[in-house]
């Protein structure tokens, strides 16, 4: 079965948005757009609260939230008591964020990274699992 993928942001994003969802329709994955769906001014709560409780109502398995730098959008999904988000700025840190933190949303900062580094972190984002073991221990400490 294939990866249910939802993804969202706000202006600063929407250029990267665009071009990861593409991507993600190209290789047959499942996928919800959140917005925006243009590059007029919005507020990144509006798109990374209904992602985040997509994901959490198990209608999609992963998230990819854009804005300018990424933190705005993953403040707002982390509110939620069954999100795992978590900002990428580098390729080990989008495997690490899989691998330790179980993260069922990646934040990306596109003031900071180039279009090529977006494509490339969401693919590697989908394509690395949890490790388990002693993370599995830490991930469930997460939750309030």
């Amino acid at each position: 079965m294939s990866l249910r993928i939802a993804i969202g942001g706000d202006h600063a994003g929407f250029e990267y948005k665009q071009l990861i969802l593409k991507w993600l329709q190209t290789e047959n994955f499942e996928t919800a757009d959140f917005g925006p769906y243009t590059t007029a001014s919005i507020d990144y709560p509006e798109t990374a609260h209904p992602l985040a409780q997509a994901i959490e109502d198990g209608k999609y398995d992963l998230g990819i939230l854009i804005c300018g730098s990424g933190n705005g959008v993953c403040m707002t999904a982390n509110k939620h008591q069954g999100i795992r988000a978590g900002l990428a700025w580098n390729k080990e840190v989008v495997k690490l964020i899989r691998m330790h933190n179980d993260a069922n949303v990646m934040c990306l900062p596109a003031r900071f990274i180039s279009p090529e580094e977006a494509l490339e972190f969401a693919k590697t984002f989908i394509n690395t699992e949890f490790e388990g073991g002693r993370h599995a221990t830490r991930v469930g400490k997460i939750s309030c």
